[in-house]
C-alpha cells in the first residue's frame, strides 16, 4: 500500500478521503489549516496552509499519492486552490488527484447551458482560481475528478467515474455523494488514467 496524502483534510471530501484511504490500507498524512481529525493508526495529522510554501512543502514530501480536497470557505483569501496546486506540483508525487468543479475549464462544453450560466453567475469570484489549479495538476500529469454538486451519503454502489466524451447529457449535473466522490478520487489514484479529467457520477 501507499503513503497518501490528503490536502484538505478537515473539509466534507478530505475527511472522507482520509476514512477510506485507511480502510483500504494506506497510511495517510492528513494536511489542513486546524486539524480536527482524532488519532488513528495509520494517520499522521500536519498543520499546514497552502500559502506557507515551506511548510506545505514538508508536509507533502515523501508521500507517493496526493490527493487534493481543497475547498473554498468563506473569508478565504484569492487563490487557495491554485496555490495548494502549485505547492502539490512543487513537491512532484507520482501520482495526483484533485477534485474539480463539473462545468468549469476543460469540462465547460460538456456541460449544459444551465451549467455553465449558474457557475458564472454563482460562482464568478472563484472560477478563475478553479480553472487555474485544475490546468496546473493535469499539467503535471494528474488527474481531475470533477463534480456536480455535494451532498452527506454514502458511497454510491453504482459510482463511475467517465471521461469527457462520456458524460451524460442534461440539464445540470447529477448530485453526488462527498463519499462518492472521495472513492471515485481514490480509484483514480490507484489505476486511473493520467493527465485527464474525470466525471464523478453516482450511477
Amino acid at each position: 500500500m501507499s503513503r497518501v496524502a490528503v490536502l484538505g483534510a478537515s473539509g466534507a471530501v478530505g475527511s472522507e478521503l482520509v476514512r477510506q484511504a485507511l480502510s483500504r490500507g494506506h497510511s495517510v498524512v492528513a494536511i489542513s489549516r486546524r486539524p480536527s481529525l482524532p488519532p488513528e493508526d495509520g494517520l499522521l495529522t500536519v498543520a499546514a496552509d497552502v500559502f506557507d510554501g515551506a511548510g506545505i512543502a514538508d508536509a507533502l514530501r515523501g508521500n507517493e499519492i496526493v490527493l487534493d480536497a481543497l475547498g473554498l470557505r468563506k473569508g478565504d483569501p484569492p487563490g487557495v486552490l491554485a496555490a495548494g496546486a502549485r505547492a502539490v506540483v512543487a513537491a512532484g508525487p507520482s501520482r495526483v488527484v484533485s477534485v474539480g468543479a463539473f462545468g468549469t475549464g476543460p469540462s465547460a462544453s460538456a456541460a449544459g447551458w444551465l451549467t455553465r450560466t449558474l457557475l458564472s453567475q454563482f460562482m464568478k469570484e472563484e472560477l478563475p482560481d478553479k480553472v487555474a489549479a485544475d490546468a496546473a495538476i493535469l499539467g503535471m500529469g494528474g488527474t481531475v475528478v470533477q463534480v456536480g454538486p455535494m451532498k452527506t451519503g454514502p458511497v454510491s454502489p453504482t459510482r463511475r467515474a467517465v471521461g469527457l466524451a462520456d458524460v451524460p447529457r442534461r440539464w445540470f449535473p447529477a448530485s453526488v455523494t462527498h463519499a462518492t466522490v472521495a472513492a471515485a478520487m481514490l480509484d483514480a489514484a490507484e489505476n486511473g488514467p493520467r493527465g485527464e479529467v474525470l466525471v464523478a457520477l453516482p450511477k
